[in-house]
């Protein structure tokens, strides 16, 4: 029997949450991503070494900041390993900016010019924004222009619509940062997968898309257990962890396809402007937190990675 690894592959798309060379040549996902957290975990990996000496030489050279160089290094993984997948590299817009519409599109535009000098189309970068309501206009303008765009920290339907409303190629329900907010809330230790606060948002979402003809992606993510990912088997797409893409790799149970599901009553349509949506976060204390949480963290992460920057500029 197939492995559920390659029994999840039948039915979805895989992608590798991770940027190590080595776990996507291993894996051979479709898509991968890069962050300030993947890279500051690629900052190990020695396929990537030259790389970032390469950066921060040259960084020091120009007279640029820790920050432009940690921009910069980014977007040098990113390249490095988009020739790896056949499919896209998302690359997060940083985190301050996710209350600045304007601004996330000058960088959207700025990581698209930096990809260009380095070979690297447009056609295979996927620019990766906050779900915020700016965040979302932000998209709304770059998909206009022809740049596809990854909207991450989703928690709540409200937030999947507008991103779909505003034309963005994909979303980013986050699975186990819904079950992990709802564990800690209901003083629970685990759910079962038919009862997964999580991967029930990402069946609703899913269900909603196809119910009215959606076509944007819907990718699961942040997975805390592989059955999670089982549970979800047949989402359009999977972004995955190395430690659970082995774990898979390993199993040989049968997987069943769970998406799409049949709809058993009609799924009214939803209008949601910036009122609506202000609201529905605002009513929904998990998706109000975790959205503001992830922000705070991706934040965090890039500022770890500008001081790691900074201090191998110094050395």
């Amino acid at each position: 029997m197939q492995s559920e690894l390659d029994q999840l592959r039948d039915m979805s798309v895989l992608v590798a949450d991770t940027g190590s060379i080595a776990a996507i040549r291993t894996h051979r996902p479709v898509d991968c991503t890069t962050n300030p957290s993947l890279v500051l975990a690629a900052a190990s990996d020695p396929a990537l070494e030259p790389v970032i000496a390469r950066e921060i030489a040259a960084g020091r050279a120009a007279g640029h900041s820790p920050a432009q160089v940690s921009e910069a290094l980014t977007v040098a993984i990113g390249a490095e390993i988009a020739p790896l997948v056949p499919g896209r590299v998302s690359t997060e817009v940083e985190a301050r900016l996710s209350f600045d519409t304007d601004a996330s599109v000058a960088r959207a535009r700025a990581i698209i010019d930096a990809y260009a000098a380095r070979g690297i189309g447009r056609d295979k970068v996927l620019i990766k924004l906050a779900a915020t309501w700016e965040g979302i206009r932000a998209a709304e303008v770059l998909q206009r222009d022809g740049i596809d765009c990854n909207m991450t920290l989703i928690f709540a339907l409200e937030q999947a619509v507008a991103a779909a409303d505003a034309g963005a190629w994909l979303i980013s329900p986050f699975v186990g940062r819904i079950t992990d907010w709802h564990k800690k809330a209901a003083g629970r230790d685990s759910y079962p997968p038919a009862e997964d606060p999580g991967v029930l948002s990402v069946r609703r979402i899913h269900g909603y898309f196809k119910a009215h003809g959606i076509d944007t992606i819907v990718m699961a993510a942040s997975f805390r257990t592989t059955d999670q990912i089982r549970a979800l088997a047949g989402c359009d797409r999977l972004t995955i962890s190395p430690k659970l893409i082995e774990e898979l790799g390993q199993r040989h149970g049968a997987v069943t396809r769970q998406l799409p599901a049949p709809a058993p009553d009609p799924v009214d349509a939803i209008t949601v402007d910036e009122p609506a949506f202000r609201w529905a976060l605002a009513a929904d204390a998990m998706a109000n937190e975790k959205l503001a949480e992830g922000i705070r963290q991706f934040h965090a992460d890039h500022q770890r990675l500008v001081d790691l920057v900074r201090a191998s500029m110094r050395a």
